[in-house]
């Protein structure tokens, strides 16, 4: 048996705000945008990467989501322990400062990290944490 990533999902607060992030910002391709207003499912990913995608959808959609899970989905979301995704590069630094030159939020500057990886950290719009590592 074999098995892939298809795809990560990540919540969104803004879908605009989204969009420009992981395409402006991060580089990434958008592969489908569905929906309208802030009911949109968005799914981005790498150009190099046609297989691999993460899907940005709003987060409280489910019918079966109660309104104290909806306030508390938000409210992690607020605080930016809700959605993280780890990504890797061969230039952190340069993609930090990208990142930082389009108003990125700094969670953690490039570091040297003792298990073999320089990583750096920022938040997207809806604060989900983004880890950028770079190999050793």
């Amino acid at each position: 048996m074999t098995l892939t990533i298809n795809a990560s999902f990540l919540p969104h607060d803004d879908p605009d705000a989204s969009v420009a992030f992981y395409r402006d910002s991060l580089g990434f391709e958008v592969r489908s945008d569905v929906g309208a207003g802030t009911m949109r499912w968005i799914t981005v990913g790498p150009v190099d990467q046609p297989d691999t995608s993460i899907l940005l959808a709003p987060p409280a959609a489910d019918p079966g989501i109660t309104d104290d899970e909806r306030r508390a989905i938000a409210e992690m979301m607020a605080k930016g322990t809700y959605g993280w995704i780890l990504l890797s590069t061969d230039d952190v630094d340069g993609t930090f400062e990208q990142l930082v030159a389009a108003g990125a939020e700094v969670v953690q500057e490039p570091t040297d990290q003792p298990y073999g990886v320089r990583d750096c950290a920022v938040r997207d719009p809806a604060g989900n944490h983004v880890r950028i590592n770079q190999a050793l």
